[in-house]
């Protein structure tokens, strides 16, 4: 019989704006700062135990190179005996870091492993890692399989191609980014993130060290009317319509994720990695099931449809069966497609907000919405929640939690 996977605790920092409360915090600062505080939310882990260190991670070049979850680990509280591997599944990545601490101790062959990311969009800027002088990810077999000339698949052109497919205007799309913004304010003013925030030093505006605790996106009183006012990509001159979309366009920075830095991770034990912490620790959740998909890589962004089908197939559950769901905010037309498709109740879609409000801080993403979904099923005492994210390339991961 497999093991099963708890996640015992969950973590993050608040997300820092582009440029903003965390522009003088080294990537690997973030990290060792959230491993430092989720260490110290379970007083009974020996640091030493620790089998491995996952960390996603998407742009990783300069500060974020060389391993970057082995050097959070050298630069926190864990001994340096502890391990660490960095992943890449695009914005997935942290939620596949979950996945391979959970199928790792699930297997038996590690008992205790931290799973998490780290992104500084300010410090390593988005495509670093993709320098016009060492060519670009597509080949001539890509190219000929789908028919472009591009060097890569755009995100931007594939949230105005959903557009398109799933027939969302920008109307909706400004009124659910509005709502968003809506949710985070009132999530964040009734302290429903505190159990879940590490906080660590930052800085203001004008360079006066700070605590950073709050995260520094949400705009609230937003409107979709102020939203309404913003130029789209295309009148941008950044992108060029798409075939049957508006000349228009539809996406704007206002009803799309906002670039974020910050750090997100959770302690993942099995059974035995349980009896090293001690009775006094009980759970926060468990892995009830996993799942992959992958679909078209021009349109990228509509695979965490099939994804949450099939990890709802694997579970033996339904939509209805599910309490809470997570779907990460990419751009504001990816939850409102997959909401639509799957028949998914709104009201349980994204309760506190999402990126467009709370930001998407790439490779930290999957861990920092789980940990937001795990702490908010204990809050309400339900029992299931699903979190499932697109990713560069059209693949997705979904995962569904039970809680403990």
């Amino acid at each position: 019989m497999p093991n099963t996977a708890y996640i015992v605790q969950a973590a993050r920092t608040a997300a820092g704006r582009h440029k903003g409360a965390l522009r003088n915090v080294h990537p690997v600062t973030l990290g060792s700062s959230l491993l430092n505080g989720l260490v110290d939310k379970v007083p009974s882990l020996d640091p030493a135990l620790v089998d491995d260190v996952v960390f996603g991670c998407v742009s990783q070049a300069g500060e974020n190179a060389f391993n970057l979850a082995r050097q959070c680990v050298l630069s926190s509280k864990l001994p340096e005996t502890v391990p660490g591997t960095t992943v890449d599944r695009q914005c997935g990545s942290s939620q596949q870091a979950l996945h391979f601490a959970a199928q790792a101790v699930m297997s038996g062959t590690q008992d205790i492993v931290i799973a998490g990311g780290v992104e500084s969009m300010t410090r390593v800027p988005m495509g670093s890692n993709m320098p016009k002088s060492l060519g670009a990810p597509n080949d001539d077999n890509i190219k000929a399989r789908y028919n472009t000339s591009a060097g890569a698949f755009s995100q931007f052109i594939g949230a105005e191609m959903m557009h398109v497919k799933y027939g969302i205007g920008r109307e909706a799309m400004d009124a659910f980014a509005a709502r968003s913004h809506a949710r985070a304010a009132a999530a964040t003013a009734e302290g429903r993130f505190a159990s879940e925030i590490i906080g660590l030093n930052g800085h203001d505006k004008e360079g006066n060290e700070i605590w950073f605790d709050k995260d520094e996106g949400i705009r609230e009183g937003t409107t979709p009317e102020k939203l309404a006012g913003l130029d789209s990509l295309i009148q941008m001159g950044m992108l060029k319509p798409v075939e049957g979309g508006t000349q228009e366009g539809v996406i704007t920075a206002g009803n799309a994720s906002q670039m974020s830095d910050g750090a997100a991770g959770l302690l993942v034990c099995n059974e035995e990695g349980l009896k090293k912490l001690g009775s006094d620790v009980t759970p926060l959740a468990m892995i009830h099931s996993l799942a992959l998909a992958a679909n078209d890589p021009v349109i990228m962004l509509s695979a965490p449809i099939p994804a949450t089908e099939k990890v709802l197939a694997t579970a033996g559950l339904s939509m209805n069966d599910i309490d809470l769901y997570e779907v990460n905010e990419a751009f504001a037309v990816v939850p409102m497609a997959w909401a639509q498709e799957m028949g998914a109740d709104e009201d349980k879609l994204n309760v506190n907000g999402g990126a467009c409000a709370l930001g998407h801080p790439l490779g930290a993403t999957g861990a920092k919405l789980m940990t937001t979904l795990v702490h908010e099923l204990v809050r309400q005492e339900k029992k299931y929640g699903l979190l499932s994210i697109c990713e560069g390339g059209g693949t997705a991961n979904a995962t569904i939690v039970e809680r403990c």
